[in-house]
């Protein structure tokens, strides 16, 4: 049997409805312009008649963008430096969340004290480079992916989930059959705690993805760029272009188009994969909303 609804539920749902579609539509927006002005005539897009969908439909600034000898050696920089401060976030945040949710692990609570600190205070940027040129990892991996090889709320969120998942009593039981707490952690607490695993991944690797500013303070090597600093250097040069005024030259009009390219190149795998995992991304906010 429907429920009939009231006159004033009718007008609250109503209201919600058009909240939301005002706030998918500021979303979404930006995101579709963004799309028709790297499939537009760049003059067009430079006298504004690109609104919603392409002007003079072209793929030469993909050509162009594509034949950019720095976009496919930057684009392999930062699949690597992804994938590989991906595993590296995943490891410490591992070992440090599992000991951290064991009740009979001693000081866990000053442990916790401690890591929940550095959320609030660091020792700022200029330490942190003379810290990180003082270990000789200027110009490597290791500069983009050790300083933060660790986020303290996403270790907050995977101890949360090993306490309030793994039940107490399975371990118990698996330590009266012998095993000891490397056992337990490999054969029992991994295999069951996939969803966290690809809870965190996706958070570690959307944050290494979109980072620039590592990467502007501690590479000054072009040939390991990660994509976004070049993206970044694009946006310069164009808006530097726009704010000189005079006459507009081809070059700068180009410049324009190739700009809104370079953003669909630099987020399309993101844009590609996101829709198949917001799954995760719901199910993380969920656990962190659990107290532990």
């Amino acid at each position: 049997m429907k429920i009939k609804e009231s006159p004033g539920e009718r007008l609250f749902n109503l209201v919600i409805i058009l909240i939301l579609t005002i706030i998918c539509i500021l979303v979404v927006y930006p995101l579709l312009y963004v799309i028709s002005g790297s499939f537009s005539d760049p003059i067009a897009l430079m006298r504004g008649e690109v609104q919603l969908f392409p002007v003079d439909f072209t793929l030469e600034m993909y050509r162009m963008v594509f034949r950019n000898p720095e976009i496919w050696p930057s684009y392999g920089n930062t699949i690597y430096y992804t994938v590989f401060g991906t595993l590296i976030n995943l490891f410490f945040t591992i070992c440090a969340a599992y000991p951290l949710s064991r009740p009979d692990m001693f000081g866990r609570n000053v442990f916790t004290a401690v890591f929940v600190f550095t959320m609030f205070f660091s020792g700022g940027m200029i330490p942190s480079y003379l810290l990180v040129r003082d270990l000789h990892m200027l110009n490597t991996v290791w500069a983009l992916v050790l300083p933060g090889a660790i986020s303290t709320y996403n270790m907050i969120v995977m101890r949360t989930f090993f306490q309030t998942t793994i039940p107490g009593e399975l371990v118990e039981s698996a330590q009266l059959d012998g095993y000891n707490d490397i056992q337990i952690f490999w054969r029992i607490v991994l295999p069951l705690s996939k969803p966290i695993l690809a809870v965190m991944a996706l958070f570690y690797s959307v944050g290494h993805w979109n980072s620039w500013f590592s990467a502007l303070l501690y590479i000054s090597d072009r040939s390991k760029y990660p994509l976004q600093m070049i993206l970044r250097e694009i946006l310069i040069q164009s808006n530097t272009s726009e704010m000189a005024g005079g006459n507009i030259s081809d070059q700068e009009i180009v410049g324009e188009g190739i700009k809104y390219a370079t953003m669909v190149v630099a987020t399309l795998p993101i844009m590609c994969f996101y829709p198949f995992l917001q799954k995760y991304f719901v199910k993380g906010v969920m656990i962190g909303a659990i107290k532990g």
